[in-house]
């Protein structure tokens, strides 16, 4: 884990962000290349056997699960043959608020998971933390039923860490440094997913 930061009152904005800005890139370097390897292995795996890729989080994690879902869906099938099938259940407000009320917000995203996965398809987890018990929910489901997962974690990867088959975890506490991290990690696999399935002489020509 690296230092705390912020652990002192900055006075001045400019030093604040080249500070943010060298322990972001601290952070990125905490993330295990075997990690990415087999990230990028299970999730390409998952798109070429025309499997379905779930996403979920919270908060700012909830908003780059729906940035993925348009990365994944329409940046990876760009210049390419594949057809990625992605859903992010964040994106669906009507859907979390009913299960929120007539169950558990526990269970926002595990509900949903329950009755669209199947054997063979991927869950991809976002927690800074790595235990929110929404998050840690369908996880066990993912397990126990037949999905591979993956999890971005932060923080000490809590619960999160535990359970996936892959986590991608980045060693730091403070939620923006991880979040921005967790966004950069999105971005790094639809993108070398995207370029491995393009003809070599022909990614010099397109803008990624």
């Amino acid at each position: 884990m690296l230092d705390k930061f912020p652990a002192v009152k900055f006075d001045d904005a400019a030093e604040f962000t080249s500070l943010y800005f060298k322990r972001l890139y601290e952070a990125s370097q905490t993330i295990q290349p075997g990690a990415m390897r087999a990230a990028a292995d299970l999730l390409g795996d998952t798109v070429r056997a025309g499997n379905w890729v779930y996403a979920c989080g919270n908060g700012g994690s909830a908003a780059i699960c729906n940035h993925l879902h348009c990365d994944f869906a329409k940046g990876i099938r760009t210049s390419t043959n594949l057809r990625p099938r992605i859903h992010s259940l964040s994106a669906h407000l009507e859907m979390i608020t009913a299960i929120g009320n007539d169950f558990s917000y526990d269970d926002i995203y595990a509900f949903q998971l329950s009755g669209i996965g199947q054997p063979g398809d991927l869950l991809i987890t976002i927690s800074s933390s790595g235990n929110s018990e929404n998050i840690v929910r369908p996880l066990q489901w993912a397990r126990d039923n037949g999905l591979r997962t993956i999890a971005l974690t932060g923080f000490d990867g809590g619960r999160s860490a535990r359970l996936a088959n892959v986590n991608i975890h980045v060693a730091a506490d403070n939620y923006g440094i991880v979040e921005d991290t967790h966004q950069s990690v999105m971005h790094i696999l639809a993108q070398y997913l995207r370029q491995e399935a393009m003809p070599a002489d022909s990614i010099s020509c397109v803008r990624f």
